[in-house]
């Protein structure tokens, strides 16, 4: 199989870093009479040695990557509560009833094998239904994108949230590896389980890798500015209206901002008439393996330049 431009550049970074480290390993303060200053010693003076150990560790630490360098979410940020005010359902890390609720097993997060926030992700954990101890448990792939597009998404009623939904549901389909594609989160409610909640957040995407996470908000005009029941009304008066909903609308994303360190995108119907173009944008978070790929290729260029 042909190796990736980013394999050959890993290969290319690996080698050169195999051929520095013996240049800069003067390490003291070991005993002399232990193992490990013996194999110190070993390393330093018998290239096989040292070409055995260098290889070792470099396997070692490539085989446990992905558990090495996985950041993991805080325990107030490992639930996620969406979906309308009727039809609410959680994704959460570990998730447990107890005392009437769902909550996570605080002890278990760090354990969990999934890739946080990704389609693998809710195929292990389902979804959870709100004060009773049932779940939506999805066997594959499929099961979930049914779900996911016709009931969190169709509930919405919005043609624009039901074509991205479409988009995403291929993209996932089209993959070669689509447990690790990032979850398109539907209707993030911001105040959780309250019933009298302020907003919900259209699409949501959690970079797996990084977990910053990515707020997407379909705004048209029909619903998000037109204005009824002007008739009768001074000019005066039905800007005050005018005011007072675009206030509320950039206070909802100072809010999510604030509360949950989600930057949020906002399509208003110049961008919603090419529907393909706004999803182009939501692909950008939607393919983390770049991130990861630049990402060891950013460590081993630490290493050299500081070497």
């Amino acid at each position: 199989m042909a190796w990736s431009p980013f394999q050959k550049e890993l290969a290319s970074k690996t080698r050169k870093l195999n051929q520095l480290l013996p240049e800069v390993m003067e390490i003291t303060g070991y005993k002399e009479s232990s193992n490990i200053y013996e194999l110190l010693q070993y390393i330093q003076r018998y290239e096989v040695v040292r070409d055995y150990a260098f290889t070792f560790l470099e396997r070692t630490y490539m085989r446990n990557y992905t558990a090495l360098s996985k950041k993991r979410p805080k325990v107030e940020e490992a639930t996620m509560w969406i979906g309308q005010e009727n039809a609410t359902y959680g994704i959460l890390v570990t998730p447990r009833f107890s005392n009437g609720n769902w909550e996570n097993d605080v002890s278990e997060i760090r354990h969990f094998k999934k890739k946080y926030w990704t389609i693998g992700h809710v195929l292990e954990t389902g979804l959870v239904v709100p004060f009773e101890n049932e779940k939506i448990e999805f066997p594959d792939i499929e099961q979930y994108l049914k779900f996911f597009k016709n009931v969190l998404v169709r509930g919405s009623g919005s043609q624009y949230e039901l074509e991205i939904a479409s988009k995403y549901c291929d993209l996932v389909r089209n993959s070669d590896e689509p447990e690790e594609i990032p979850l398109l989160i539907p209707e993030f409610r911001y105040g959780g389980l309250a019933r009298k909640h302020e907003y919900r957040l259209d699409f949501t995407i959690i970079d797996p890798n990084t977990l910053n996470k990515y707020g997407f908000e379909l705004s048209p005009w029909s619903t998000h500015g037109y204005l009824s029941g002007t008739k009768g009304k001074l000019q005066k008066e039905i800007n005050a209206i005018a005011l007072g909903n675009f206030e509320k609308e950039m206070k909802k994303l100072k809010d999510y901002f604030r509360e949950f360190e989600i930057y949020a995108l906002i399509y208003t119907d110049s961008d919603l008439a090419n529907i393909e173009t706004v999803f182009s944008d939501m692909k950008k978070y939607l393919n983390p393996f770049e991130t990861q790929e630049q990402l060891k290729l950013h460590v081993l260029d630490d290493f050299l330049s500081y070497s």
